[in-house]
């Protein structure tokens, strides 16, 4: 950095009530020359700094006190600055000053993300498996229609042993207030529900019936005609799951009666995923079949407008296969062998002598002569 100040005869300044020559000042900062106008009792050093003040207050000097502002002037980079003759020059030079110290905040290293370990998902933990998962579980056959009889599933019964047959206990469960009962505890005379099937109301157990979700004849054309009785009643009767038994409206559960969703739905279509999705836990949760009509509307139905549909889990049910009886072995007919000393050639000379006929085990008899094979000879 480079200052020089000489006199100006054009510049004057006004101080005190009395004019005063003024001085021209130049500060050199690089290769830039900064110019400016300074009181005539300006010396170098003070005429730096004022420049130095001009800069940062806005590139302008006062000529004089009331005087307008005067700015700046930048020459270009190749102007040199000569200090008078007479005067010797003087070079100021600023202390070079180390600047301060800045301190910087210490650099912190990012905390580290630490993501959780993953979780296997299993049936008990998980919130639940995309039906359409579930139902490519399921086995796709006929139907097996012989042999039912609803008496084979014992229903109604008083499984846990309360005095409360399944009836009474699906009702007082599915009351949306305390059922009223009857001085037994059982016979339920009053409650608040609601017919999921058509989204009706109902105060009356008279108004309502049991449905069972898949019915008891669905079950057995599934796979419960190979059950043991006792898997039968479990199943009829079981309380274990909520989504097996409904207590529904005596119309929309008679209308069901059992066919499957191929050929019936809930008339109310904002319960119609619901039915859908626990149509299918149940079948799988009791290792039942679907035909393949009822396989492709369930489907479709979880492709479509039940898409993305959920089904809970729950605890497996404990299903027992009959064994299939099988007839004792059977041993081939005894062959009867000629009585010792005895032989006939043939029926006419057994008749002959008036042995005919011939029964198995007497003398004479033999296979030969027993054309039907009926153990008598010679009839």
């Amino acid at each position: 950095m480079f200052a020089a100040i000489w006199d100006d005869p054009d510049v004057w300044t006004y101080q005190d009530h009395y004019h005063e020559r003024g001085r021209r000042a130049v500060l050199l900062l690089g290769s830039t020359a900064y110019e400016g106008r300074v009181d005539g009792r300006t010396t170098h050093r003070c005429a730096a700094l004022a420049i130095l003040a001009m800069m940062a207050a806005g590139c302008t000097a006062k000529t004089a006190q009331g005087a307008p502002d005067v700015p700046l002037r930048t020459t270009a980079p190749t102007t040199t600055v000569q200090p008078i003759a007479s005067s010797p020059t003087t070079v100021f030079v600023p202390a070079t000053t180390t600047p301060a110290a800045t301190t910087m905040p210490a650099a912190t290293t990012p905390a580290k993300t630490v993501a959780p370990a993953p979780v296997e998902a299993t049936t008990t933990s998980a919130p639940g498996a995309v039906a359409l998962d579930i139902l490519a579980a399921v086995v796709v056959e006929k139907e097996h229609p012989a042999g039912y009889d609803r008496a084979l599933f014992g229903y109604p019964a008083d499984l846990d042993g309360d005095q409360c047959d399944t009836r009474s206990e699906v009702l007082q469960r599915d009351s949306i207030t305390s059922a009223q009962v009857d001085p037994s505890g059982c016979t339920v005379v009053a409650g608040d529900w609601l017919s999921a099937y058509d989204g009706l109301a109902f105060t009356s157990p008279g108004d309502l019936e049991i449905d069972h979700v898949v019915a008891l004849k669905e079950a057995w054309d599934s796979g419960a005609w190979a059950w043991t009785a006792e898997t039968r009643i479990a199943y009829a009767n079981d309380l274990s799951d909520t989504r097996t038994l409904r207590a529904v409206s005596v119309s929309t559960n008679r209308s069901k009666g059992d066919r499957d969703p191929s050929n019936w739905l809930p008339p109310d279509p904002t319960d119609v995923c619901t039915y859908i999705t626990d149509w299918v836990s149940i079948k799988t949760r009791w290792g039942l079949s679907m035909d393949s009509s009822e396989f492709g509307r369930i489907n479709n139905l979880l492709g479509d407008q039940c898409l993305g549909s959920v089904v809970a889990p729950s605890s497996p049910a404990i299903v027992s296969i009959a064994p299939v009886p099988t007839a004792p072995p059977t041993s081939p007919p005894p062959v009867a062998q000629p009585a010792a000393g005895v032989y006939y050639a043939n029926c006419t000379a057994a008749r002959a002598v008036g042995a005919a006929p011939l029964h198995v085990g007497e003398l004479g008899y033999r296979s030969a002569l027993d054309r039907d094979k009926d153990g008598i000879a010679c009839e």
